[in-house]
């Protein structure tokens, strides 16, 4: 088995932070998209879809010749919201950035979290991803039609696993496949993990009997025949995996993920302008548009107050598909 391990992905440093404040040592000076001593943090463990976004774009801009230096660490704890909560703390620091996405959304709501992404700087959003539904090699469902069939006779006994807590995408996407199905979500017996390496151990050891994930996380697996796909979550097949649309399987929804970035409140202008500044010009890097493809990730690029504005209509959203779900 090979694991997509952040120090494949980005070469970046790994650690996970406890104790005082994120702020960066060092000053220097700041000129174009430099930003000395840069760290982004993953709110989740290696291996996730926060973690593998991050490393991607740490490794990118240093390859593209837009900074260098970036730190990747991961504080990881309560789908996000551990992070969320650090990042909402350290008021004024223009060198730390969040990767963040749907799950973040989710979290606070489900965690009722006291600091929710109002209490951060927008960024970006970076990019729109398919999930993935997955078995291990030697599970008995070889379609998603087997797979739902058995769910129908005893939702409880057909364990379901994500690498997002309630409210994330890997527990909407299933709980929005449940109610296609016929089944209530609140039977549904979802198992989740706090990214997608613990979600992957969890599937290849039999202890979920399937997972839904980000496309990009599972490639090297699914390549190795280790992880089966039988369907993807998004209105459209992705290039490259054999695999059906929920809607050619039967299963009358779809559903798409989106990761972005947010910073610490209270940035000055400059900061914040360097940092979307930063991302800009990343997005338009031969690098990062070859990432997209490799990962199979859809590009989605938003910046600034539009992106504010995209987050609490997701906020918007998400509070009312947990309702309408009974969750």
């Amino acid at each position: 088995m090979r694991l997509r391990t952040p120090l494949a992905l980005a070469g970046a440093a790994l650690l996970v932070l406890v104790g005082p404040p994120l702020l960066s040592p060092g000053d220097g000076a700041d000129t174009g998209t430099r930003i000395p001593g840069l760290r982004f943090m993953v709110p989740n463990t290696p291996g996730g879809g926060y973690d593998i976004t991050a490393r991607t774009a740490a490794k990118n801009a240093e390859d593209a010749g837009l900074t260098s230096g970036i730190e990747v660490f991961n504080l990881p704890g309560a789908g996000g919201t551990v992070g969320l909560a650090r990042l909402a703390a350290d008021h004024g620091n223009g060198k730390v950035a969040m990767s963040m996405g749907l799950g973040v959304v989710g979290a606070v709501h489900t965690n009722k979290a006291p600091k929710t992404l109002a209490d951060t700087t927008p960024v970006a959003r970076l990019t729109e991803e398919q999930d993935i539904v997955v078995v291990a090699k030697d599970s008995p469902y070889k379609s998603l039609g087997q797979l739902v069939q058995a769910w129908k006779t005893n939702p409880a006994k057909v364990p379901v696993g994500g690498g997002s807590s309630p409210g994330g995408p890997d527990h909407l996407a299933p709980m929005l496949m449940a109610r296609a199905a016929g089944i209530k979500p609140k039977d549904v017996n979802y198992v989740p993990f706090d990214g997608g390496g613990e979600l992957l151990a969890s599937i290849l050891g039999d202890k979920v009997h399937f997972g839904v994930s980000g496309v990009g996380e599972y490639l090297d697996q699914i390549k190795a025949g280790e992880l089966r796909v039988l369907a993807v979550t998004g209105p459209r097949r992705v290039p490259g995996l054999d695999a059906p649309t929920l809607r050619e399987s039967g299963l009358d929804t779809d559903f798409t993920n989106w990761r972005g970035i947010v910073a610490p409140p209270g940035l000055t202008d400059a900061e914040r302008t360097k940092l979307i500044t930063l991302f800009e010009k990343l997005h338009a890097s031969k690098e990062w548009q070859d990432a997209l493809k490799k990962n199979g990730w859809d590009d989605a690029f938003l910046t600034g107050d539009e992106f504010g504005a995209f987050l609490d209509k997701e906020n918007k959203r998400v509070v009312s598909v947990l309702k309408e779900l009974g969750l």
